[in-house]
C-alpha cells in the first residue's frame, strides 16, 4: 500500500480567479506535461500511483485539486462550478506553467471536464486519456431532465439538483463512514432498492466487498472532506443542465488522439457510439470496478505509458 507521507507537497496556484492546490512530480521533465483530473468525491491523491510512474517515464505530472476540493478555493455560487469555469481553471493552469498544450487525464467527473475541455479549448489539449466515464452525448433534452424522466427523482444526479443541500448534509454528518462505504471493490451484486442510494450508503453500518485503499490512504480523503465539506463538489452536478446549454454551439467531435479505459465491473455504462464522437479513440478494459487507477494501479500505469509511448 502507498504511504501517504510519500505524496508530494502541494503548492497553491492562482488561476482563473481562484486558487488551486496542485501536486506535481517530474518538474525536471518540463515540456512534457500530463495533467491529471480527479473525480467525485475524490482528491488529487487518487493519482498517487500515477504521479511517480509518469515522472519516472519522463513526463511532468500535474495533479490539481479542482475547485471545490481539498484546499483549493470553494466559491459560493453554484454557477461557479460549470464547465466553463472548470475548463478555464485548467487552461489557466497551463498558462501558469507556460505550456501551450498538454495531455489531460480524467477519471469520473474529471473525465467529463476533460471531454468538455477538449471541445471548448481544443488547441490546449494534445491528447486525451479518460477513465470510467465515456464521452457524454448531448441529446435533445438537458441531461438532468433526461435522467429524471428515465431514472427517476431518487437517482443521485437528479436528487442533488432537485433537493439541494439534503444529500450534502448527510455526507457531512457521516463523512468517514460514507467514504469508507463508497471506496469498495468486489462488491456482491444486490437488488436495486427504493430511495436515494448514496444517502443510504452514507448511513450503512457495514460496508460491502473489499476496501480499495488502506486506512491511512482513506484517512487522507476523510480529512480533506471533513475540512471542505461536500457542497462545493456536489455543485458540479448542479451545473449539468447549464453545461448542456453551454455546449450547444460547440463542435461535438473530440479530434485528439484518445485513450478510453473502462473497468469491466464499473457501474457506469459504456458508450455504444464512442467512435462517432471520438474518432481517434483506442479502448482498453481492465478487470476492476469504478476506482480504476486505484484498484489496478500497475496495470493502469502500463496501459497509459504504453499508449503515450506509441503516440510519440
Amino acid at each position: 500500500m502507498f504511504d501517504p507521507a510519500d505524496f508530494p507537497e502541494p503548492a497553491l496556484i492562482p488561476v482563473n480567479g481562484v486558487e488551486l492546490e496542485v501536486f506535481e512530480a517530474g518538474r525536471e521533465n518540463a515540456g512534457r506535461p500530463v495533467v491529471l483530473c480527479h473525480g467525485w468525491p475524490e482528491h488529487a491523491f487518487s493519482w498517487r500511483h500515477q504521479l511517480p510512474a509518469l515522472a519516472a517515464a519522463g513526463y511532468h505530472a500535474i495533479a490539481p485539486n479542482q475547485r471545490g476540493y481539498g484546499n483549493s478555493s470553494r466559491p459560493v455560487d453554484v454557477t461557479d462550478y460549470d464547465i466553463e469555469h472548470l475548463s478555464g481553471d485548467l487552461v489557466a493552469l497551463l498558462d501558469h506553467y507556460g505550456y501551450e498544450d498538454a495531455t489531460f487525464v480524467g477519471h469520473d467527473w474529471g473525465a467529463f471536464v476533460v471531454w468538455g475541455l477538449a471541445l471548448l479549448h481544443p488547441n490546449r489539449v494534445n491528447k486525451v486519456i479518460n477513465l470510467s466515464l465515456p464521452y457524454q452525448e448531448r441529446g435533445e433534452k438537458p441531461w438532468i431532465e433526461f435522467m429524471e424522466d428515465t431514472l427517476g427523482g431518487d437517482f443521485y444526479f437528479v436528487h442533488f439538483n432537485r433537493r439541494p443541500g439534503v444529500a450534502d448534509a448527510v455526507f457531512e454528518d457521516n463523512t468517514s463512514q460514507f467514504l469508507r462505504n463508497l471506496y469498495r471493490k468486489n462488491e456482491p451484486p444486490g437488488e436495486p432498492r427504493p430511495g436515494m442510494a448514496l444517502i443510504d450508503l452514507a448511513g450503512a453500518e457495514t460496508p460491502l466487498g473489499d476496501p480499495v485503499m488502506s486506512d491511512s490512504e482513506l484517512a487522507v480523503l476523510v480529512s480533506a472532506f471533513e475540512s471542505s465539506g461536500f457542497t462545493a463538489s456536489v455543485n458540479w452536478y448542479r451545473n449539468l443542465d447549464r453545461n448542456w446549454r453551454l455546449l450547444a454551439d460547440v463542435d461535438p467531435i473530440v479530434r485528439q488522439p484518445t485513450l478510453m479505459i473502462y473497468g469491466d465491473r464499473d457501474v457506469i455504462a459504456r458508450s455504444e457510439r464512442l467512435t462517432e464522437f471520438v474518432p481517434n479513440v483506442e479502448v482498453v478494459s481492465l478487470d476492476c470496478g469504478h476506482w480504476i487507477q486505484q484498484e489496478k494501479p500497475e496495470e493502469t500505469n502500463q496501459v497509459i505509458l504504453r499508449w503515450l509511448g506509441r503516440q510519440g
